[in-house]
């Protein structure tokens, strides 16, 4: 396409001047133009940048799992082990006895537990010897169930007399001591073996 040839504007000043000077022509017109395609521009790339992207994949479906039911085991052909018994445990009365020992108060039948009476210690009384009014035989055994030989003691409703006639202060446990034993009486002192029971000696 040949190109325009220039266009001359001549003007005439007050003075008579005659100036002759290039026309311009499309200079503001391509402004324009321009201006309109830039806004044209704006609007699309807002429209776009609006709209939803399309490399945007829905999210992918989720399959249920499959339950897969396993057949039951056959059953076993072995018989099941026999389990033994466990043997009996021996019985142990020793821990029994300090099991008694070391609880609280004593009440019913642990009244007389092991170790809660003392073996008393007194004059010996033969089998053959005749006691006068006013004295006993006291017989006494071990924890272990061993019967001991017997001691003096007084009767408990027998109040001796000194020589005054007035009534004798007698032991709390009322074993005769050897100077108010009866005449004729030997004096021979019961001596006990040490045990769990303990000894009260004489008075």
């Amino acid at each position: 396409m040949a190109a325009r040839p220039p266009i001359y504007e001549r003007q005439v000043d007050q003075d008579g001047v005659v100036r002759i000077q290039k026309k311009r022509t499309g200079g503001g017109l391509w402004l324009v133009w321009l201006a309109l395609g830039f806004t044209a521009l704006c609007v699309a790339l807002g429209l776009w940048l609006e709209s939803p992207s399309d490399s945007e994949s829905p999210p992918p479906e989720r399959v249920p799992a499959r339950v897969v039911e396993r057949a039951p085991a056959p059953p076993s052909v072995h018989p099941a082990p026999r389990t033994m018994p466990p043997p009996p445990v021996p019985a142990q009365p020793q821990a029994v006895v300090e099991d008694a020992v070391a609880q609280g108060p004593a009440e019913g039948l642990d009244l007389y537990r092991p170790g809660t009476k003392p073996l008393k210690q007194g004059i010996i009384v033969p089998e053959d010897f005749e006691l006068p009014p006013g004295y006993v035989r006291h017989y006494q055994a071990t924890d272990e169930g061993e019967r001991v030989q017997p001691i003096l003691m007084f009767h408990p409703d027998y109040q001796p007399l000194d020589a005054d006639g007035q009534p004798m202060e007698l032991p709390a446990n009322r074993v005769v001591p050897p100077e108010l034993a009866p005449p004729g009486m030997p004096l021979d002192i019961l001596e006990l073996p040490s045990g769990p029971e303990g000894v009260e000696p004489i008075p």
